[in-house]
């Protein structure tokens, strides 16, 4: 088995087993603490630019397919595990979890101490680092990492996003549809409403597939156009609602992406998700920050203030909005009970809404999935 090795910004070195591609990567690292949808979590633009642990100890055990992607290539530039499985057992499985990796180029390290990366990265924060299977050398690795670029600063949307507009017409499979839910609380089942005949324009900043999927399964028609659209551009194809999509990098170097937002709200009922919450935020004079260490994972419980439910949901952020930033006109409508940071907003006089996390799964639960269906009813108000 060829070795591997991971260096941290702050001199941590760590030596495992390499897995996946060989080559030599740099990103911020960073940690998921999902137990399950490795291959959703791979597929995911958020994460390009990022080199990302799992925490659960074991990767791999149900191999890869066709279905559970959320892009159409592997988006980071590596990926850390405790132990890749050696084992496929699923019926689903066309390939091994190392092979898939190989096959896109991804750069993998097996056999480290998780655990301590994790502790590391809580303590000290995200850090760049470097992962390599031909540079072995410690010192070597850690002036790498040192001189690598950070998440800050950088436009990463312009490398994730599609180049040109199109039509979404797939929904949501038997396997991904939400089970049908009380109507208490604001939970309605998204399969007893349809939206048919209402035209949603999703700006793609690095959309999520499963996003799509849900919009188009509440009966609307779906255009996708690349995330460098004006507001020009997105009201020429008549929308009656524009979703803003998540995506990678830093929300304040998106400069072009915050004008669009800025010339549509109030103009066309709006709804954003992750990255669009924080440009939402932007268009209407607040700010955003660097989270310590980021929230990712699939258990991460959220407050929905208007109803008192709590949403246990997947997330994948490094950047959150600055609280005491927020214009009059926004509202806090949800709210991380892990640390009290801003999970969603609403614009008070605008029919505008967003939220941090990912109301879509894919992978993680289904509480948060009642949200498409609130934007159906902002669309048709």
């Amino acid at each position: 088995m060829a070795h591997a090795a991971l260096a941290l910004e702050d001199g941590t070195v760590y030596f495992g087993e390499s897995f996946g591609a060989a080559g030599t990567v740099s990103g911020e690292v960073c940690f998921n603490t999902s137990m399950t949808g490795y291959q959703e979590i791979l597929t995911d633009p958020s994460y390009r630019g990022q080199i990302l642990a799992m925490t659960a100890p074991q990767i791999g055990n149900y191999g890869v397919n066709p279905a559970d992607v959320e892009s159409g290539k592997l988006q980071m530039a590596g990926f850390v595990v405790r132990e890749a499985s050696r084992i496929t057992s699923n019926f689903t499985a066309t390939d091994t979890l190392g092979n898939y990796l190989a096959k896109a180029g991804v750069v993998g390290i097996s056999g480290i101490d998780t655990r301590a990366l994790v502790r590391r990265l809580r303590i000290r924060g995200a850090m760049t680092g470097v992962l390599s299977s031909e540079v072995l050398d410690a010192a070597r690795l850690v002036e790498m990492a040192r001189t690598a670029p950070g998440l800050v600063g950088r436009d990463l949307v312009r490398e994730v996003m599609p180049e040109r507009d199109h039509e979404w017409t797939e929904s949501l499979d038997e396997w991904a549809k939400p089970l049908p839910q009380p109507t208490t609380g604001g939970v309605i089942p998204p399969a007893a409403v349809s939206a048919a005949g209402k035209h949603v324009v999703a700006l793609d900043y690095g959309m999520k597939w499963n996003i799509a999927r849900h919009l188009a399964s509440t009966g609307c028609r779906v255009t996708v156009l690349p995330g460098r659209a004006t507001a020009t551009e997105v009201l020429a194809h008549r929308p009656d609602g524009v979703f803003l999509s998540n995506g990678p990098g830093d929300p304040e170097a998106l400069g072009y992406c915050v004008s669009t937002v800025r010339d549509l709200v109030g103009k066309v009922p709006m709804f954003g998700i992750c990255l669009g919450h924080q440009l939402l935020a932007l268009a209407c004079g607040a700010k955003t920050f660097k989270l310590k260490f980021g929230h990712r994972g699939a258990n991460q419980p959220v407050m929905d203030l208007g109803t008192g439910k709590v949403e246990i949901t997947s997330q994948n952020h490094g950047f959150a909005v600055d609280e005491a930033s927020l214009p009059p006109e926004l509202e806090v409508t949800h709210r991380n009970l892990n640390d009290g940071t801003i999970e969603g907003l609403r614009h008070k006089t605008a029919n505008a809404a967003s939220v941090q996390y990912h109301p879509e799964a894919a992978a993680g639960p289904h509480d948060s999935a009642y949200l498409f269906e609130r934007f159906r009813r902002m669309i048709e108000a």
